[in-house]
């Protein structure tokens, strides 16, 4: 995995589609697109699952398992997409025991940090922190290192 590598958690997709947050809604796509290009954005099974629940079940104006479908597998083929393991849920549940995260927050943290994944995509952590080498930044408060 390359250094300049970016784990993208589930909030960052689910606004790429959520009318009713437009500010976050083009920021998002400025991330997603520019990870695109640069071919440095990685996501895990796990966001892609949460994804497909969420786009189907909490936006205002939700997708047709049709339509959330086609997405997901559009990511698979066009992005690097890593599997949840079992070392990835063992390092999590470490996560979530040592450092009091949530299990799935901790399942993003673990899945970077045994992939060698610097920098975490994501609201749901505190921007800017960082745990055992990996850093979580909020890309819709702070511009990511690859936008210079």
């Amino acid at each position: 995995m390359s250094v300049g590598s970016f784990l993208v958690d589930t909030n960052v997709l689910v606004y790429a589609y959520d009318r009713t947050e437009p500010r976050k809604q083009i920021r998002a796509h400025e991330v997603l697109d520019n990870l695109a290009l640069a071919g440095t954005g990685v996501l895990t099974t796990q966001v892609l699952g949460e994804f497909f629940w969420v786009v189907t079940r909490k936006l205002r104006q939700t997708f047709t398992a049709r339509q959330a479908f086609d997405r997901v597998k559009k990511y698979l083929e066009s992005w690097r997409v890593l599997a949840v393991t079992p070392e990835i849920l063992l390092e999590a549940g470490r996560g979530a025991t040592e450092f009091n995260m949530p299990f799935y927050d901790a399942q993003i943290w673990a899945s970077a940090k045994l992939n060698q994944i610097p920098i975490v995509l994501s609201e749901d952590f505190s921007n800017g922190s960082r745990i055992e080498g990996v850093q979580f930044l909020n890309p819709f408060v702070t511009p990511i290192p690859s936008e210079g």
